[in-house]
């Protein structure tokens, strides 16, 4: 007899319809997969055949073909386990076929027959709304994030009998999730920026940053701040609109970095992501033979924040370049080339020099000039070129220190950044795929960046005497646009022009020093 079981291959953040075709007929015992499977998937065989048997179901006599359509797509992971066996107890005539028809089925089997999480699980809901499907059989681990999809049927299952009883019986009770409950929820943060004493104008940074997009970098001594300030830039940004929390959580679906995907199974705050300065390209980018996400993709639609920058190995620096230039990354292997989201706002931080007290007004510097330079020479100019902001970060007074009274809760910024990134949305309203200043092209800087005659004058002043790039002259132009959204403002003004300014000031008076 020959069955008909619908489930998805992951190839990037988009999933494949698969139809996994089996056939059964009477001889010697034979088990054929077909349809470019990988190890994994060859090896569902005995996984298979355990969970039949310990789950108490019979286990089908003769030969078995196994046909993963369409054929020339590579088929890899253990999530087709599920499929395979509902597939093999149709094609037996223990299952009703027709019940399969409409659904999409995932899951790895364990050898007493329970079921195990996989990975691009909403992916695979996304694609079965898209196909018309009416539901979709998930293991239980998965069912907060297939859930999020609207107008889909999810059941969770914890065995292989409990699969075989939904479809037999045809009475399943699909689950239902409160989403509007779970993004109220996700607005309350651990951390606020009425926590950090002093720092006004880092803070100030990065409300400008925020408001805007845009890249920061603090620069400091050890122990003035520069963590806790950025860990705390989450907190300051838009919520997450539910396009973009599908969008984010599609990504951290495939890369397997859904933590308690049980309990919430939806990424409803902004990423914050910080990975060690030991982390390989390929973990930042993404890679590996079959490409997975990196960090930078992992980071989109949130934060990126690179401790400690120069200690990172400069070719995983440079390696960033171009996604941050285009918000997206493509990695190209001999058997796929795939594409990952990578639209990040990057706050580094850094030390001025290797001991740490350069311009450190409390201890003195003990590196030598060269020391310093080769210190600063690991970040390039193009790198550096690409950050917006260049914020100094000094040591807090004892007197600021021991104020009692909290500063500005981060709810107060975040309604000014909110406030200025509508005034953005309406601006880019017609401009697809620009939705904050700092992803202006050269033609949109042209037209919502024009400056007046003093405006002009101090730019040629500051291009003069900080001998910056058409780069950083463009980005410059967008955090004064930003400054002014900040303000209300619908020009630029030689104020809004001058702050951004200040922002370039700091890396060519060390770096060109």
């Amino acid at each position: 007899m020959l069955s008909h079981v619908w489930s998805a291959a992951v190839l990037g953040v988009d999933a494949l319809p698969i139809e996994i075709e089996t056939h059964t007929e009477p001889g010697l015992p034979k088990w054929t997969v077909v349809g470019l499977p990988d190890g994994a998937v060859r090896e569902s065989r005995d996984r298979v055949w355990a969970a039949l048997k310990n789950a108490g179901l019979p286990v089908p006599r003769g030969a078995v073909t196994v046909n993963l359509a369409p054929a020339d797509v590579r088929k890899e992971g253990a999530a087709f386990d599920l499929p395979i066996a509902l597939g093999l107890l149709a094609a037996s005539g223990l299952l009703p076929p027709e019940r399969l028809d409409d659904l999409f089925v995932l899951g790895e089997l364990s050898l007493d027959g329970s079921l195990r999480p996989v990975r691009g699980v909403l992916p695979t809901a996304v694609r079965a709304r898209r196909e018309g499907k009416r539901g979709l059989i998930v293991p239980a681990g998965n069912v907060a994030e297939a859930a999020v999809v609207d107008g889909l049927d999810v059941y969770p299952v914890e065995t292989l009998r409990d699969a075989v009883t939904l479809l037999a019986d045809g009475t399943g009770t699909p689950f239902r999730r409160d989403l509007d409950r779970l993004f109220d929820e996700a607005r309350h943060y651990p951390v606020d920026f009425a926590d950090v004493r002093g720092q006004e104008n880092v803070k100030r940074a990065l409300e400008v940053a925020a408001a805007g997009g845009h890249n920061a970098l603090l620069i400091g001594p050890p122990g003035a701040g520069k963590t806790m300030l950025a860990r705390r830039m989450p907190t300051i940004l838009p919520p997450l609109s539910p396009d973009e929390a599908l969008e984010t959580t599609k990504i951290h679906s495939v890369g397997g970095a859904l933590n308690g995907s049980a309990q919430r199974g939806l990424v409803a705050t902004r990423p914050f992501r910080s990975p060690h300065h030991t982390i390989s390209d390929a973990g930042l980018c993404g890679g590996g033979s079959n490409p997975l996400p990196g960090e930078i993709s992992l980071a989109h639609n949130g934060v990126l924040f690179l401790d400690e920058l120069p200690e990172f190995r400069r070719q995983v620096l440079e390696v960033m370049r171009q996604p941050m230039e285009e918000g997206q990354i493509t990695l190209a292997r001999a058997r796929c080339t795939v594409e990952y989201p990578a639209r990040f706002m990057l706050v580094a931080s850094m030390n001025p020099c290797p001991c740490g007290h350069l311009n450190d007004p409390t201890r003195a510097c003990v590196c030598a000039p060269p020391q310093v330079q080769r210190y600063l020479a690991k970040i390039s100019g193009p790198l550096m070129d690409r950050i917006d902001l260049h914020v100094e970060v000094t040591p807090v007074p004892f007197d600021e220190l021991n104020r009692r009274a909290p500063g500005e809760p981060s709810e107060s910024v975040r309604a000014r950044v909110v406030e200025a990134r509508e005034r953005q949305a309406e601006r880019f309203a017609e401009d697809e795929g620009v939705y904050a200043n700092a992803q202006m092209g050269s033609r949109l800087v042209r037209q919502h960046c024009a400056l007046d005659a003093e405006g002009q004058a101090l730019m040629k002043m500051a291009l003069s005497r900080l001998g910056l790039s058409a780069r950083a002259y463009d980005r410059m132009l967008k955090v004064a646009r930003t400054i002014a959204d900040l303000a209300g403002s619908a020009r630029i003004e030689s104020a809004h022009l001058a702050e951004a300014v200040q922002y370039r000031s700091l890396d060519r008076s060390w770096w060109g020093a």
